[in-house]
């Protein structure tokens, strides 16, 4: 019986940031992008498919998967990208659902990147938002990936919009301040262990599962 809180945001947005706040209060992690990593570096099957797509040329001196550069490819061509998704997803949802089988802790935190734009937002029994400013995202974008503005922007155009995201929202955080991060995680670490509790009771008593009637929003 676990309660599951997927946590998603745009590109750049602070969400590993987030996750790691999560992480140090005891909170079992489920992030999709390490999963993502894992399987096309250890998935014979979607390893060879990659490299039939794209050629040699998309693996490094190690011969792994050049991660950086089959990015480039995926978000300079809209069809690599669905093709990519398509693979990947399915498998990802799958490891998804094995380890949440296998979480100890009162809930998990479930880090899913394309939870909007893939409709897996009915799996979880409450939704995080790590909302940041676009001009905030630009900047992060353009250091971490050593890309430029037009690339940048290029990427957050195919992603849900923000107001899409706070649309579908239970809880927004916004990734601003980073000093009140770790204080609006314990908050919500403490009140997603009472929403657990409450389901937990109501599953019990064969109660109608409480509707999700409560909105934070943590600025």
């Amino acid at each position: 019986m676990t309660y599951i809180v997927a946590l998603t945001g745009g590109i750049g947005s602070g969400k590993t940031t987030i996750s790691n706040s999560f992480k140090k209060l005891g909170v079992n992690i489920i992030d999709t992008d390490i999963i993502g990593k894992k399987i096309i570096e250890k998935n014979v099957k979607i390893f060879n498919a990659i490299k039939k797509k794209f050629g040699n040329n998309i693996l490094n001196s190690n011969q792994l998967i050049n991660r950086k550069l089959l990015r480039k490819y995926v978000f300079n061509e809209k069809k690599n990208k669905l093709w990519l998704e398509n693979i990947l997803i399915p498998e990802i949802y799958k490891e998804s659902k094995r380890q949440i089988k296998l979480v100890n802790s009162t809930w998990c935190l479930w880090v899913v990147p394309l939870l909007i734009e893939k409709k897996l937002d009915n799996i979880a029994h409450r939704i995080l938002i790590v909302d940041t400013p676009v001009k905030t995202q630009i900047k992060r974008i353009m250091i971490r990936d050593e890309i430029n503005q037009y690339q940048a922007k290029n990427i957050i155009t195919q992603q849900t919009s923000r107001n899409k995201r706070i649309l579908i929202a239970d809880d927004i955080i916004l990734n601003k301040n980073t000093k009140k991060l770790d204080t609006y995680v314990y908050y919500l670490n403490c009140f997603y262990t009472y929403l657990f509790n409450k389901y937990k009771l109501q599953k019990k008593n064969k109660k109608q599962i409480f509707k999700k009637n409560y909105l934070t929003k943590l600025y």
